[in-house]
C-alpha cells in the first residue's frame, strides 16, 4: 500500500510513501502558459504516478484566500478530484488548518513554521513549502490507515478530514 499526499497548485507538491520510506517528492510545474490547459497538463503529471492501491490525501481549499490564484487553485483543484473520480479512485480532502496542526500542533501554523517540526518529527526536509505539504499529506493518509502513532493533536486533526 502506498500513502499519497498531494497540494494543488500551480507549483503541485506530490509526495508517494511505501513501506515507511519516501518514494517520491517532487514539484509538478508545467510549461504551458495557457489556462486550463496549463491545469490539465498538472494534474496529468499527478494522475501518471498514482496507482489504484494509493490511500490519496488532497489539500482542501483555502476558502479564505483573496485574489486571482484562487481560481487557479480551484480549477487544478477540480480538475483533479474529477479525474481521481473518473479513475474509481477514493481521496480524501484535508483541510489546510488540518495539514498545519497534523505536523505542528496548531493550525494557524505559517508555512515556514512547519519545517523544523517535520524535520524534527519524521526527518524529512524540501526547499517546496508545496512538497512539505504534501509530505504532512502523505503522512495523514498513512495515519488514517491506522499505521502511525498519533499524538492527540494529531488525532485531532484526523478528524476534520472528510471521510472517502
Amino acid at each position: 500500500m502506498r500513502f499519497v499526499g498531494i497540494d494543488p497548485s500551480t507549483k503541485t507538491g506530490l509526495v508517494i510513501l511505501e513501506d515507511n520510506k519516501v518514494h517520491t517528492a517532487l514539484e509538478i510545474v508545467s510549461e504551458e502558459k495557457r489556462d486550463p490547459q496549463r491545469f490539465i497538463d498538472i494534474v496529468d503529471a499527478i494522475m501518471s504516478h498514482i496507482t489504484n492501491q494509493d490511500v490519496i490525501c488532497i489539500e482542501g481549499f483555502s476558502y479564505s484566500s483573496r485574489g486571482a490564484a484562487v481560481s487557479i487553485q480551484y480549477g487544478i483543484g477540480w480538475i483533479l478530484r474529477s479525474e481521481l473520480i473518473k479513475a474509481g479512485l477514493n481521496y480524501h480532502d484535508v483541510p489546510p488548518s488540518s495539514v498545519k496542526k497534523f505536523a505542528t500542533g496548531k493550525g494557524n501554523a505559517k508555512k515556514d513554521e512547519l519545517v523544523l517540526p517535520i524535520y524534527k518529527r519524521w526527518g524529512f526536509e524540501h526547499e517546496s513549502d508545496n512538497v512539505r505539504d504534501a509530505f504532512v499529506l502523505a503522512q495523514m493518509a498513512q495515519a488514517l490507515r491506522g499505521q502511525a502513532e498519533l499524538t492527540k493533536f494529531q488525532q485531532e486533526a484526523l478528524n476534520k478530514i472528510s471521510k472517502e
